[in-house]
């Protein structure tokens, strides 16, 4: 089972291979749309990356109420304990 930091180091290190960001903005009270500027286009690969290191369908109601990287952590979570 993974600790709410692996996750959360497993995401950032995706934001920032799939998005050219820089690491130390990936924090988890970042908002995914506002600062790091992810675009809708951008949420399916994200969510297509969730599917496969959690394994479990990631559906756009998983994704509705993510608005931080803190919020993608959590449904990260939600899915791997599923």
């Amino acid at each position: 089972m993974q600790s709410h930091d692996e996750i959360l180091e497993r995401i950032r290190a995706t934001l920032v291979q799939l998005f050219q960001l820089d690491a130390a903005d990936v924090t988890p009270t970042a908002r995914l749309y506002e600062d790091l500027e992810i675009d809708s286009i951008d949420v399916v690969d994200l969510m297509d990356e969730v599917e496969r290191h959690t394994g479990s369908k990631v559906t756009p109601e998983d994704f509705r109420s993510v608005r931080t990287v803190g919020d993608l952590v959590t449904v990260m979570q939600r899915l791997l304990h599923a």
